[in-house]
């Protein structure tokens, strides 16, 4: 009888530690993605910085549903017209490169992608009102990055593909504000 009830005990002990192996795994992948995510944001505000000349050209999120957006299941189709035929060429590349990484074509397994976050989508806005000196395109930039978290969380304040992963809680954003410097 004994040996019974030191069995159960055991078996207990052992599918607690299962289930806490269980989140352990899940809170790796959820941290992992998160540094993938503040890496492909700091990429992106590194682009629009390069591609200052067509800076306009990456302000294709205009609702504050976080729409249209890059990456998985794009709805932002990228074009540009803001200067030279060489830099807007130039500008759509660098937004389709964004948006191929944001799919995860970079790495392939199975035939399946599998470089990113699940489901990665970015937004980038433009606030015209927050222009110095009424000079253009001296306005802040919103960019933000957004993906499907593995539990459900509070909802993130930022809006990048608002709605598109089930419940709210599911989808998790970083951000970050920043201005392009007027080198001219």
């Amino acid at each position: 009888m004994e040996v019974l009830v030191t069995m159960i005990i055991v078996l207990i002990g052992l599918l607690g530690i299962a289930a806490l192996q269980v989140k352990a795994q899940t809170a790796e992948l959820e941290s992992y993605q998160r540094a993938q995510a503040l890496i492909i944001l700091s990429d992106i505000v590194d682009k629009l910085n390069v591609n200052r000349d067509t800076a306009s050209c990456f302000r294709f999120t205009t609702s504050t549903s976080g729409t249209p957006y890059i990456g998985v299941a794009a709805t932002a189709t990228p074009s540009c017209t803001a200067s030279t035929t060489a830099y807007n060429t130039q500008a759509v590349a660098t937004i389709t490169e964004i948006s191929n990484f944001l799919q995860g074509t970079d790495a392939v397994m199975g035939g399946s992608n599998v470089g990113a976050m699940i489901g990665a989508r970015a937004c980038i806005s433009y606030d015209a009102s927050t222009e110095i000196g009424g000079n253009p395109d001296t306005g802040l930039y919103t960019i933000a990055v957004s993906w499907q978290g593995m539990s459900i969380l509070s909802t993130p304040s930022a809006s990048c593909a608002n709605n598109t992963y089930g419940d709210e809680g599911q989808r998790r954003t970083v951000a970050i504000t920043t201005r392009i410097a007027n080198l001219n």
